[in-house]
């Protein structure tokens, strides 16, 4: 099962990066969780954002398309990084990002999310 896991966004990563010992300690300890990720064969990829003042959407209504330049609100509500795993299953996930060190200097949140495969749309057979 394949599943993205979403580090949610804080104000302090909506500053962006600063190269600070705490930076520095949390990229660290990052890179090692990675390396588990790596070894135990469940990391596809991963990677961090940089803020969404750097960022643009792209709103669709029909035909017609807007660009949005970024900073976007609520940076509770955006992503600042993410890792797409390959697990057994969910618990399997919840059971790495238990592990993870935290992403964030202050409080922060993970969200794993499934993603759809073949079999889910009616394009495959379950095996």
């Amino acid at each position: 099962m394949r599943v993205m896991v979403l580090v949610k966004a804080t104000e302090d990563s909506e500053k962006g990066f600063s190269p600070t010992a705490e930076t520095m300690a949390m990229m660290e300890a990052m890179g090692k969780f990675n390396d588990e990720l790596s070894a135990a064969g469940v990391l596809i990829a991963g990677d961090g954002l940089k803020p969404s003042s750097q960022g643009k959407r792209v709103a669709f209504d029909g035909s017609r398309r807007k660009v949005v330049d970024g900073p976007f609100a609520n940076p509770n509500e955006l992503v600042a990084g993410f890792w797409l795993w390959d697990v057994k299953d969910l618990d399997e996930a919840v059971a790495w990002v238990k592990r993870c060190p935290n992403p964030m200097p202050g409080p922060s949140e993970i969200e794993i999310r499934p993603l759809y495969e073949l079999v889910d749309l009616g394009l495959a057979e379950k095996t």
